[in-house]
């Protein structure tokens, strides 16, 4: 979200120009559903014109974009009809880089609060599409099984921030400059660590150090073995935190190097003389009954097993089309998902509308001491139209830890749904 002034901006104009998309470095591997897996590098070097426009601020407009990432195209499930692919998946295997040139009054000075609230906006919304664990589906055979499509997670990434050595903070100027000299400045540091578009972990603030030892512990989903792992250091400050620096590696790489890391910090491109430590071990999913234990967990909300939904459809509505707007609402504990919502649209099928959906409901110890039922509620605009509940045990002592069918919510109407739980085995 936009702060202040800038909440109300708005995209009014989007021209990509002439320049297409480049893409080289090409990989092609099969994938454990018998699909075909593409990854790339892709750089995009535009010269477009978008505007942006809001009542409280000038125009502001965007006359060049410079983009690069790493590409992830999954193709399958492969069939022996023609397209002979099931679908498309499309994705980001890490955030892209983004580089933006403004104009008109963006273009004050260099305004960076606009290139730098502008730029995350815009990162968000790809994150949230298709920056894994996210993708982009597009549909070859209208009628492929959205099951067959899944991609599930790799495993767990138990990850430990350290320590850092030689901190010595960011170079100060103006009224912090003249504060350090008055007052021994020594940092207190804490590190944000992101692994792809999982959501972001910070440790705690370390005071007074050089040399800090967090030594603290956090699991992450891993989707892909090139995911980047980042790790930032920070020097708090009530007058706004400084960097220290950056350090970035992935988990394939961590892996590799016997699941411990030394890293050096980089500070606005240039290396430092601060490095930081981290440890990893990685666990896979299985579906054996017995694999989802407390004893797994090793640290404060520790993620002991996994529980994917997938919402396939819904068939059997009825009424008058323009005023269905049907959705699914997915309910485990205190947490919820709902799909996007369908509206009629001519060609499409509102009646037995497809969402081709997944949602991830990591398990914690303390949920499988007394886990709770699923619950699949039907919804039409904001109200609710039935519902079904799936008691935890029903999943966790089906074949495989996995439970498919099409579930009446009432009314002859049925939501197709996959519920699968997956514990962990240690990597060996």
């Amino acid at each position: 979200m936009l702060p202040g002034p800038l909440s109300n901006l708005r995209f009014v104009k989007l021209d990509f120009g002439p320049t297409p998309l480049r893409m080289s470095n090409v990989d092609v591997h099969r994938t454990e559903l018998e699909g075909i897996k593409l990854d790339m590098d892709v750089d995009w070097d535009g010269k477009c014109d978008f505007e942006l426009d809001g009542s409280m601020v000038p125009k502001i407009g965007i006359e060049h974009v410079k983009m690069r990432g790493r590409l992830s195209i999954l193709l399958g499930p492969l069939t022996n009809v023609i397209p002979l692919i099931g679908a498309a998946q499309v994705a980001f295997i890490n955030p892209p880089h983004l580089e933006l040139d403004f104009t008109d009054a963006a273009n004050i000075a260099d305004f960076s609060i606009i290139d730098k609230t502008v730029r995350k906006v815009i990162q968000d919304i790809l994150a949230s599409m298709a920056v894994l664990p996210n993708r982009f589906l597009v549909k070859l055979d209208s009628s492929n099984d959205y099951f067959k499509t899944f991609q599930p997670h790799h495993g767990v990434l138990r990850l430990t921030v350290a320590s850092a050595t030689e901190i010595t903070g960011e170079k100060k100027s103006g009224a912090k400059r003249l504060l350090q000299k008055l007052v021994k400045d020594i940092p207190d540091c804490y590190c944000t660590v992101n692994v792809g578009a999982e959501g972001e972990w910070r440790t705690t603030t370390i005071k007074n150090k050089h040399d800090p030892a967090w030594n603290e512990t956090h699991d992450f989903l891993v989707t892909d073995y090139e995911q980047n792992i980042t790790i930032d250091v920070n020097d708090e400050d009530l007058g706004g935190d400084d960097d220290i620096g950056i350090a970035t590696t992935t988990v394939k790489q961590l892996l590799l190097s016997g699941g411990s890391q030394e890293l050096t910090l980089s500070h606005k491109g240039q290396p430092t003389e601060t490095k930081v430590t981290i440890h990893g071990k990685f666990f896979n999913f299985v579906g054996e009954s017995n694999s989802i234990a407390a004893r797994q967990s090793a640290h404060e909300g520790a993620i002991c097993g996994l529980a994917t939904v997938l919402i396939a459809g819904v068939s059997g509505l009825n009424g008058q089309r323009d005023e269905l707007n049907p959705s699914v609402k997915v309910t485990w504990g205190d947490k919820e998902f709902t799909t996007p919502a369908k509206t009629y649209s001519p060609g499409t099928d509102i009646f037995n509308p497809s969402f081709d959906t997944a949602f991830r409901f990591p398990i914690t110890a303390e949920q499988i001491s007394n886990p709770q039922s699923f619950r699949l509620t039907l919804k039409n605009g904001a109200n609710d139209q039935g519902s079904f509940e799936i008691p935890f045990e029903t999943v966790s002592g089906a074949e495989g830890m996995v439970r498919e069918e099409q579930f009446d919510v009432g009314n002859g109407v049925a939501v197709r749904a996959r519920i699968a739980l997956r514990g962990l085995q240690l990597a060996e």
